[in-house]
């Protein structure tokens, strides 16, 4: 078996070459010149005695991040055969279901806190916010710090009980207070519908990635990263996933501290200085202006300071308040990130590993949201949508920037070695969220639904690698489907299902005694099915007569203008051209469910699908009530608090 695997891994190393389309130099051709010129005003106000960076016009934009291929290639080979050292070494060891899906619970919560750090910090995470900051500025930071404030409810209220409570799974912990098969099958399924939003930002990133740094087409790419995890999961189940993470969380905090200095380095370190800097930028302005549908400058608005404010994306406060309930609910019942706090041999080490997650996800989220404003000041909004219209190319093109820029030896560099972290943030969140979802099917639906629990270790770890591989195909498929996605926008949908359905179940099954199945199907199912049906009538999805409407202003206003007798600019008549032929294509079509404006008004729907979900556990408690259910919760009471029945770590 272990050369089998070696076999596979270097054939899957040594696969883009034979993909990979050459890079050509692209000096001096037009649209080609660099995207990392400097576009940044002069500082002002407090920060005036720090020298910023002079304001040139902007190049031409260009349609690709120009990368070395050798030293590309290289970093992203040594990282598939450092990971690849580790499945091997890993699969020595897993022998068993608690190997396979908790490292025999002999992980420390040292090293566990740096694989959560890894598991959350995700390709949404560094490509998808610092994207989002970089083009819709300061609506950015708020998918940014949500996530910090997750893991307070995570210390508070989930770390400690569900590690003393639990085996595997949120199924695990709810066969506690029902033994009905529907309980399992539920949690299984909720666990799989989460997981699938959670995987496919993790694959989009991946085929982007691959795409516009190594010329790999997008669908090869998407292919080649799933069938690498399947591998991984495969044959290193938990123990090579968390040896994974713990690599890439190093890295990613180190690759974005090196960026986060030497951008404010440029600054003297004063941050004035860097945020005076982005709103006088030009390119940002008129990026601010074309996001507010202005085709022509209104006097007295400051388009640079806008930028540095929420609304851009966000525009409703109840919107913002939505996504932090969201975020702040939603981690904790993320399928991933509770298998986590079943890998540590006791529930003080579930705290410390909440503790020390929680100071790398808060330093690197700061972090990350600087990043994207010096990718706006530097790249330009418009170089990076040029590049990717999701924006998820901005933090390796601002690396490139900060290492040297492109063609030098310390921008190529640099840039390889950002999107060699980034690969390794997608392979090791990607491995966790498969072994999640194969925990889900093998370990609930088939052992404990279907098969009542009867099979062996061997049968059992036979169907958790066979669910493993049909997820991964799964996978493959979504992610080649959803290329033109930005990869944040998929997470928060993630979180706001799992804050509307997961988290109200497992608050009550830990803390209310009337809880029973009843409750937990329906807080499950119709928390689930109310948030994903919101979202498909909320502003989040394409409506074609709005962005027809939105072409007809943009029309009128030229036409206007032009009517006047002034003369349009070369850009002003492209910019004419597109939104004629975007009226007159959109004007008669519907959304995906067939709606010409939204019903519901917020792009995140937790705010109310929230307290759906909690409304919908407690009316299934109270109607379908279970004396014999209720009576059960003094087992669980006593599991969570003492940690009796927690099965030995194993030594590693």
């Amino acid at each position: 078996m272990k050369p089998l695997l070696i076999a596979l891994i270097l054939c899957i190393t040594v696969s883009p070459l034979c993909y990979a389309a050459p890079v050509g130099d692209t000096a001096g051709k037009p649209g080609s010149a660099s995207p990392t010129a400097a576009v940044a005003g002069p500082a002002q106000g407090p920060s005036a005695a720090v020298s910023a960076p002079v304001a040139k016009t902007p190049p031409p934009l260009a349609n690709e991040v120009k990368t070395n291929k050798a030293i590309t290639l290289s970093m992203f080979m040594a990282i598939i055969l450092l990971t690849g050292a580790i499945v091997v070494r890993a699969a020595k060891s897993t022998r068993t279901t608690a190997d396979y899906y908790a490292a025999g619970g002999g992980i420390s919560g040292m090293q566990n806190g740096w694989a959560i750090a890894g598991d959350y910090l995700s390709a949404a995470t560094f490509l998808g916010i610092a994207g989002i900051t970089s083009v819709f500025g300061a609506d950015g930071f708020m998918y940014a710090v949500g996530p910090f404030f997750s893991f307070v409810t995570i210390l508070l209220v989930i770390a400690e009980p569900c590690r003393n409570a639990g085996k595997y799974t949120l199924g695990d912990i709810l066969s506690l207070r029902s033994a009905s098969k529907v309980v399992r099958g539920t949690a299984a399924l909720s666990a799989v519908v989460v997981s699938t939003f959670y995987l496919l930002a993790q694959m989009v990133g991946a085929g982007k990635l691959m795409q516009l740094l190594l010329g790999i087409p997008y669908t090869v790419s998407v292919i080649g990263v799933g069938a690498l995890m399947i591998l991984y999961v495969t044959f290193g189940g938990m123990k090579a996933t968390t040896w994974v993470q713990i690599i890439k969380a190093f890295l990613l905090v180190l690759s974005g501290i090196t960026i986060t200095v030497l951008l404010l380095w440029k600054f003297g370190f004063n941050l004035f200085a860097f945020y005076d800097a982005v709103a006088a930028s030009p390119a940002v302005q008129e990026h601010v202006r074309g996001l507010l549908k202005h085709a022509t400058p209104q006097p007295g608005f400051d388009y640079g300071q806008r930028f540095l404010e929420p609304g851009l994306i966000l525009k409703n406060p109840l919107d913002q308040i939505s996504l932090g309930m969201a975020f702040a609910l939603g981690a904790a019942g993320l399928p991933h990130i509770m298998m986590r706090f079943f890998t540590v041999p006791n529930a003080q080490a579930a705290r410390k590993s909440v503790v020390i997650s929680m100071v790398l996800i808060g330093a690197f989220m700061i972090m990350v949201t600087i990043i994207g404003f010096g990718a706006a000041l530097f790249i330009t909004p418009q170089q990076i949508t040029a590049v990717d219209k999701g924006g998820n190319m901005a933090a390796p093109m601002i690396a490139q920037f900060v290492g040297g820029g492109a063609g030098s030896i310390g921008g190529d560099l640099f840039l390889a070695f950002v999107c060699a972290v980034a690969f390794s943030t997608i392979i090791a969140v990607v491995s966790g969220l498969i072994l999640a979802v194969s925990a889900a099917v093998a370990h609930d639906f088939y052992v404990n639904v279907l098969k009542d629990g009867k099979p062996d270790q061997r049968e059992q770890m036979k169907i958790a690698k066979m669910s493993a591989f049909v997820i991964g195909a799964v996978a493959i498929v979504f992610g080649i489907a959803c290329e033109k996605q930005n990869i944040a926008h998929l997470v928060v949908l993630a979180f706001a299902v799992v804050a509307s359905s997961n988290f109200p179940v497992i608050l009550f099954a830990l803390f209310w005694k009337r809880f029973n199945a009843g409750g937990i199907v329906t807080g499950l199912s119709v928390g689930a099915i109310f948030a994903i049906g919101l979202v498909l009538v909320s502003p989040t999805m394409t409506y074609p007569k709005k962005v027809a409407a939105d072409a007809k202003k943009v029309v009128d206003q030229l036409e206007k203008k032009q009517a006047s007798g002034v003369a349009l600019a070369d850009k002003e008549l492209t910019t004419l051209e597109k939104a004629r032929a975007d009226y007159v294509k959109n004007r008669d079509g519907k959304s995906l469910v067939g709606l010409d404006a939204p019903l519901f008004p917020l792009k995140n729907p937790a705010i109310l699908s929230v307290p759906v979900g909690f409304l919908a556990a407690i009316a299934g408690t109270l109607l379908f009530g279970s004396r014999r259910e209720e009576e059960k919760f003094d087992e669980l009471y006593i599991r969570q608090n003492t940690g009796y029945g927690m099965a030995d770590a194993s030594d590693h």
